[in-house]
């Protein structure tokens, strides 16, 4: 799977940094390679993360399977779950594969 210039990847190692340090709206794609609505959903955040990064959104993706520690500090369940947060703090998620409409209205009601 190829990712966006414009989408990180996190990892339980950077999340600290890259996230809960960062500033502005981070939206954050939980995923595992074995999941099917996750590579629904992966092609949108791409597209979302070229739209708005020059607005200030960052974007990132977590591998479930290879970062359990993050994965299980928001209690993420269900996947693709979409994260986002707004200068380091959780204010906003999505389960499961939703239409590109509905993460860009919450983008905008975040981006603010």
């Amino acid at each position: 799977m190829s990712m966006s210039e414009t989408v990180i990847e996190i990892t339980d190692g950077n999340f600290a940094e890259e996230v809960e340090q960062g500033e502005g709206l981070h939206m954050i794609d939980f995923w595992a390679t074995w999941c099917g609505p996750c590579r629904l959903v992966g092609p949108i955040v791409s597209e979302l993360a070229d739209e708005y990064h020059e607005k200030g959104l960052r974007v990132g993706k977590i591998d479930v399977d290879a970062n359990p520690k993050i994965t299980a500090q928001f209690r993420v369940m269900s996947i693709p779950s979409i994260l986002f947060f707004k200068d380091g703090e959780m204010v906003d998620q999505v389960v499961g594969a939703v239409p590109r409409t509905h993460l860009e209205e919450k983008i905008l009601a975040h981006l603010t």
